[in-house]
Parts: structure tokens; sequence; C-alpha cells
């Protein structure tokens, strides 16, 4: 019997608003400035952060105004200050006795909060109050912590009386002050009494937020019946900000949340990811400090759409779980671009309304998948699966897809096509996924695990399969067994799905759960598998095998003969097969045509022969801006290719690199996003695309033992991280200046410099409640006499997993100093800090430190 096809259908022809770009919203996915990283941040276009007011006890970092000028200079708009947040505990612990009492409290750190906001300068206008947080919850519900015991869906006085109050003092200080509310739980039919209540004292919020912990398809239908509320009370439109979505089974996977993004901007709102786990890391976007999982490509996808919306007809419009998509049509690009996902098996993509003052009688289409990797699982950039090009007839182009699979989101962009473009070939050859809970499990130990995350037990997390497979761990003799075939001889990469979780027991000992891998039962390699902030928790583990056409058994086991045994806790969810051929080592494509322009830049399909289907034509200060993959930190080899005469410059990181040459060029790279900018100094400059490839050894990189350098004060080397290089470390910088490391390093040319940092950081305080509490550590960087350079390095979730993470300096020609040290950051004006062990006073472990010209 025939598999049922899909139809999901893009009218270009019916406009249906200015794309809005909202869905990009965090609730506490900022740390601090660079963690993530200011690449991270502006490569996902995030709009809107929900976030802790400043020098609160709720979380560690992710104060308010600590993050808003990174974020506001990374193309952010608003930063929604949770006014409630100052407090520790959930639901709030605000003192006193009485509600009096408590309500006055909050009231003086309120007016501290906004005098704060009002030091801000230009960065204040990006700032919008959130007094209340679910207070149903809260300050205004039932339990022990409320004003009075009284929910204020049953008696709102209280609640409605300490609304206007608090609403009136920020006004007070601050006359063009932003005030979000009521900030509920979900939109209750109560909040109209609010809204009766707040139009009648004139109190109304600038802006309607509530939580929408539901389904996609409860966002168009909520946001229908809040828009209802205000017209039957004759309340002018106010801007929506649902600052909580998402549920666990949601967030990381792409093809769930294409479906949360299409109702969000259908409805064209602003709406914050969920914080259901650690902040900093965009709600399970980023990893690390500076990469993206799958999420985040979809997201970065998501932003770079332009124009406007036009009409999506899926085969089950706003029902959750089935295929779903959103398109937006750029005129003046003449380029639509689609995305979609969230469906299994078959499907055609069916455009209607493909003008032909727009596209021609041919459109050319390139067609990407963005695949799950895990939570903390990086990603490279999205799989090109096809490039062709497609007939209109009778405004109709149909592109037809086998295979879709529901975790990955998909992206089409469509262009004007029959001028000789070159198409390009896929870039990923054979690949294969399989499953743990198929593989055959030998041994003691022994466990299958789940069903996880699925519709109907969204708290759970995604697993590929719904199950996994445990047993290898300290003490095991478990081997687990995968049979795989392949097409051919070659290399193939393979990826080990898997967790381990950083608090338990076992896990603790040493931290990365070690286990033996072979083929056919040779050639052992041993694998350090990822660690998590809790269980189920997937990332990925990447090696190479050699592999003969035909059948092969690849196994994972606790024990090995020549390498040693397993200690840890490991779960695994799946492996990843993919022929490492000329699809993998060919140098990434990325299109001029596709890239964000700016400063009047624009698209031409003028050029036959492009690379793609067109070219970026950039005037005297246009610039076309590439978001570029690299898999570690360290030299690539990058070409800009030009049709035509022009001259340019190239900016990567925000660093100026000097003048645009034909020939490749050896580049420093950052592990993960790096933003690569073309900036045009003629009157005319063509950009056809940029290729990026692997290093040729043309930059020198120099590495440097920490244990190697001057250690003062209580700074010292320790033996206590395995894993470390050569097994030593330093540990110990900070807690004032005196504890310090200084390294001499030796530049061979002055100018700008990588330092590549490979480091660790476990620390982790008890925390409140759900969310698991690591703290960012930070060093202050000081080159030779230079200011100190405050850097945040994200956790590593325990002291003997070192991650690497790169700043640039300028160094002198000749020897450089060094210096590492670290001491507590106070609070925001200067006379406290946090008793809660929330601000570390250290450095991380630094094991060693590489130098690298730049370019």
């Amino acid at each position: 019997m025939a598999a049922h096809t899909e139809t999901l259908t893009i009218d270009l022809g019916a406009d249906t608003g200015a794309f809005h770009g909202g869905a990009s919203g965090t609730l506490y996915g900022l740390y601090g400035d660079g963690v993530p990283s200011r690449n991270v941040v502006e490569g996902m276009y995030v709009r809107t952060v929900s976030t802790k007011a400043q020098d609160g006890t709720q979380h560690p970092g992710a104060d308010a105004l600590d993050i808003l000028p990174s974020f506001v200079d990374c193309g952010g708009e608003d930063v929604y200050l949770y006014m409630t947040d100052i407090y520790r505990g959930f639901p709030y612990q605000w003192p006193g006795a009485t509600g009096e009492e408590r309500l006055a409290d909050f009231r003086a750190r309120v007016a501290k909060q906004v005098g704060q906001v009002l030091t801000m300068g230009p960065y204040k206008s990006h700032v919008v109050y959130v007094p209340f947080n679910e207070p149903e919850g809260n300050m205004f519900g039932t339990g022990e912590w409320s004003y009075d015991g009284i929910s204020w869906r049953t008696d709102p006085r209280h609640y409605f009386a300490a609304w206007k109050d608090i609403h009136r003092l920020i006004k007070g200080l601050d006359p063009d002050a932003r005030i979000a509310g009521p900030n509920t739980s979900i939109l209750y039919d109560e909040v109209r009494g609010f809204l009766e209540f707040a139009k009648a004292h004139d109190v109304l919020p600038d802006v309607i937020t509530w939580h929408e912990l539901s389904t996609p398809a409860a966002i168009r239908t909520n946001v229908a019946k809040y828009r209802r509320m205000e017209q039957d009370l004759g309340i002018d439109p106010l801007p929506i900000n649902i600052n909580e979505y998402a549920h666990n089974y949601h967030l990381s996977v792409p093809g769930q949340m294409i479906q949360w993004i299409s109702a969000i901007e259908e409805s064209k709102i602003d709406a914050d990811m969920a914080y259901w786990n650690i902040d900093g890391n965009l709600n399970d976007s980023a990893v690390e400090a500076n990469k993206g999982n799958g999420q985040w490509w979809l997201f970065h996808a998501y932003g770079r759409m332009t124009g406007h919306t036009v009409r999506v007809t899926a085969p089950h419009p706003n029902v959750q779980y089935t295929l779903q998509g959103i398109a937006t049509l750029d005129r003046d690009k003449r380029q639509a671009r689609v995305l979609f996902g969230g469906g299994s098996g078959d499907a055609d993509l069916v455009f209607e309304g493909v003008a032909a003052e727009i596209f021609g009688s041919t459109v050319h289409a390139r067609l990407h998948e963005i695949p799950w990797t895990g939570q903390v699982g990086s990603s490279a950039q999205p799989l090109r699966l096809q490039d062709l090009e497609l007939p209109v007839k009778e405004g109709r182009v149909t592109l037809s897809r086998t295979g879709l699979n529901e975790m990955s989101a998909y992206e089409i962009v469509l262009s004007p096509g029959g001028i000789g473009a070159v198409l390009v070939p896929p870039s990923v050859g054979w690949r294969r996924t399989y499953e743990a809970e198929n593989a055959t499990y030998t041994g003691a130990g022994y466990s299958r695990n789940g069903p996880e995350g699925s519709p109907s037990d969204v708290d759970r997390f995604a697993t590929s399969g719904t199950y996994h497979i445990g047993g290898l761990r300290t003490g095991s003799d478990g081997v687990l067994a995968f049979a795989v075939e392949v097409p051919q001889d070659g290399t193939y990469d393979l990826s080990v799905y898997a967790n381990s979780h950083n608090l338990h027991d076992l896990v603790q000992e040493q931290g990365p759960t070690n286990v033996f891998l072979r083929v056919d039962g040779e050639v052992p390699q041993e694998l350090r598998l990822p660690l998590g902030y809790k269980s189920v928790v997937w990332g990925h583990t990447d090696t190479q095998v050699r592999l003969t056409a035909g059948a092969h058994t690849i196994t994972l086991s606790a024990r090995d003969p020549d390498l040693g045994v397993t200690r840890g806790d490991a779960i695994i969810d799946r492996i990843d097969l993919a022929l490492r051929d000329e699809h993998v080592t060919a140098p990434a494509l990325y299109e001029a045509e596709y890239a964000d322009l700016d400063a009047g830049a624009h698209v031409t399909y003028e050029y036959r022969g492009a690379s793609g289907p067109g070219a970026a034509v950039l005037p005297r200060g246009g610039t076309a801006t590439f978001w570029v993959y690299a898999a570690t930190d360290g030299e690539a080899t990058v070409t800009v290719d030009q049709l035509g005469a022009g001259e340019g410059e190239l900016m990567v990181n925000g660093e100026d690199l000097g003048s645009l040459g034909r020939d490749p060029a050896p580049l420093f790279l950052a592990g993960g996003i790096n933003k690569v900018t073309v900036l045009a100094t003629s009157a005319r400059l063509v950009v056809d695309r940029l290729r990026v490839g692997p290093g040729g050894g043309h930059l020198m990189t120099t590495v440097y033992a920490a244990e190697e350098g001057t250690l003062t004060g209580g700074a010292k080397v320790t033996g206590a991280y395995p894993f470390a290089t050569g097994g030593k470390a330093v540990e110990g910088i900070g807690k004032g200046r005196e504890n310090a490391l200084a390294l001499t390093v030796t530049a061979a040319r002055g100018g700008r410099h990588a330092l590549t940092i490979r480091y660790s950081n476990g620390e982790q305080p008890p925390a409140t409640h759900y969310n698991p509490d690591p703290v960012c550590r930070h060093a202050d960087i000081v080159v030779n006499a230079g200011p100190p350079r405050r850097v945040l390095f994200p956790t590593t979730f325990h002291f003997n997993n070192f991650w690497q993470l790169t700043v640039p300096v300028t160094l002198k020609e000749g020897t450089n100093t060094l210096t590492f040290t670290a001491e507590e950051l106070p609070d925001f004006d200067g006379d406290t800090s946090n008793r809660y062990r929330q601000r570390s006073a250290y450095a991380p472990v630094i094991d060693q430190v590489a130098v690298t010209p730049l370019g």
C-alpha cells in the first residue's frame, strides 16, 4: 500500500502582514555578556529577553542590567525585567509578617530597581518592567508566601490595589517606562476583570503578557480570545508577549519548535521560550559559549526571513504534532523562504501564486534540513539536501520530498531560475541512524528506559525513538552491539548520542563517562561521552571509523582488554553513521544572495553561471554578512568569490582583517558560530558566495601549558583532573588579584591574536527548585600592562570536563605576559554582594592556552 503524502500549500499571493520575528524570545536565556557569545545571540536574532531583576537571588547570572547593553548591541529589542525575581525561592519569599509589610518591602525594592534602570542611558528605553509574575501562584495566591492566602482570582481587591500602586510608582519615577502584565500562568477568564480595573484607573499595561505552557494550537486561540476582550472593553490593541512557551519535549527539537514558531508568527506577537533547565543557553539552543544545536539553526533560519509572511495551509491546520510551516515573500529580493516540519513520511510542498514578474517561468529551489542534535549537542550548518530548478505552471510549483523526519525542520529558499545557475550537489551523502533500544546487549546491568518525552508527557525530554539503554557504568561488563550495513568502503563519521547526569554519584567521581568502541572486535577507541545538567539530556561524541562495504558490528563496551574499564554511568540513545566522502570534505558554501544584506546591498540575478541563483551587489559601505560554522577553534581557508571588479574589506567576529582578496585566505575561526562580513570600499562590489574549507597550516599556533606559568598566592598546579592535558592544570586562580596565573607568550608579529583557553568549570551551588543552577566563572585577563578584560566561562558540568573558549587580544611582537586573575563581582550599587554563592570569586581551572594570529 502506498504511503500517504501530506500537502503543505504556500500561497505567495496571499499577504498576511510584515514579517515580525517574535518567536525568538528567551526567558533566562542570557547569563551575561559572552554566555552565550554575542555571535550566538545576534545570529539567532533574539528579539526579547525576560530575566531577573538586577542582583536578584532567584538564580545565578541573568541580571537584567548586566545583560542589557550587550543584548541591545546584538540587535535585541526589549529586556523584560522580572521585578519579583529580586527574591529567593518560588513561590517568592518576600519578607514580612503581614501582607502589608511584604508589599511595603517589595515597593521599596521596586523603587530601587527603577532607580538603577534610570542610570542606563539610552539602553533604558529597551527595558520593560514586569511588576508581578504568576500572581495567582505567588504573591496573590493561596500559599504560604501570599499576601493573605486568598487567590486574586477569587478576590482581586488586594492584587488590583497593588497593581495600581506599583504601576503609579514606576511611572512616577520613570514617566517613559513601559510596564507589562498581568503575567499570569495562563490567559484566565479573570484577566478581563483585570483589564476593566486597569482601564478604569488608567493603569493599563503597555504590553500584555501571559504564559502559554500548553500547546502550539492554543497560541492562535488564546491570542484571538484576548483580542476579543480588548474589543469588548474598548481598549486599543496592545503588544503581546507570551513570555513562557514550550515544554522540555519541544525545546531543542526543530520539528517540534517550528509548530510553535508558525503559530506565534501568524499571531504577530513576541514570545519567550520557557526556562526549565539552566540559564545562559538560550533555552537549550546554545552549546558551550559559542556553538549552536539544531534549535539554534532553526531560529537562525527564522530570523533571516524578510519581507511579508504569506498564507500557509497545513494538511491539519492548527493541530499540534503534525506538519506545519511558515513562509515569507520578499519582493525586493525576489525570494521566498519556507520553514516547515513536525511530521514524518512524504510531503508535497505546493507553491501557489508564483508571480511571473517576480520569479519568471522557472524557479530555483534550495532545500535544507535542520536535524535534531540533542539539548547539549552542537550542530554544523543545515544540511543541503537538494538544489534544483522547477517550471512554473499556471502560477504553481510543486516540490516533493520523501522520508521527512518529524524531529527535523526543513527550509526551502525559492528564487528566480532559468539563468544558468550552477546546481550544487547535496552537502551530505549516505547516512543512517541506529537506535540503541534495537541493539543487542550482553552482560550485566542492562536497562531499557522510557518512554521519554511524548505528546502525552511533555515534561520529559525528547529522545530519538523515545527509548534509551543503560548499563555501561562503573563495574559493568556490558556490551551494546549495533548491527550496521554500509554501501561502500570508506571512512564514516560516527556520532554516539549519550548522556551522563553530572550530579549522579558514579559520574561525580570522574566526570565524562568513558566507554570503548570497536568495529567487528578490532581497532579499539576510548570515547568520553557527554555530560548533561539532568538525566536524559542528550549530546553526542563524534569519531571516525573505517568500514568496508557490507555488514559490520559496532560495539560500545564497559571493558576493553587493551584500554581499561568504564568509570561513570552512561545512557545511550542512538548512533549515527555518515559516509565521509566528497560531500563532507568539500568546502562549505554560503551564498551571498542568502546572506544578511545591509546599507544598500541588494540581490541581483543578472549574472549567468553564478554558483547559486543570484549574487549580492554591495555599494560603497554596503555589507554582506555570513554566519559560518567551524567545528573547532583554529585555522580555516576562506574564499570570497566575486563577480567582476570591486574592492572591499573582510571582518571576522568584529575584527577587521584588512583588504578583501580573491585568493583563499587563512583565517582563524572560533569553534561554533562565526560572523563573517564583507564590506564594500568601492562603488560596486559583487559577491557570489563564501567558501570555507580546512586550514592549510599557514597560521602558526603555539600552546602554553598552564602549569608552566608563574603562580602567585593560592593559585596552584593540580593533578586532580586526569582529563587535563598531561594530567595537570592550574586551579585556585581568583578570590583576589594576588591569586594569579601569568604566562609568557611570544608573537612572531604584533597584532590581533586568538587566545584559545582550555578550561573546566564545575561550580554549582544548591538550587531552590527544578532549575539546576551552575555558575559561570570568570577571568580578568590582562595583556602586558593593559586594562583587565572580564571573560565569562560557562559551566562544563564537572571540573574534569574541559572545553575551549577563544578570546581575541592584541599582542606586541616578541614577548608578552598574560595574567589571569578573578574576584567576585559586587552588586550593581557596589556596596553588597550575593550571599548564596551565585557569583563565583574564582577563575576556571585552566589547562592550557593556545595563541594563534587571527589572519
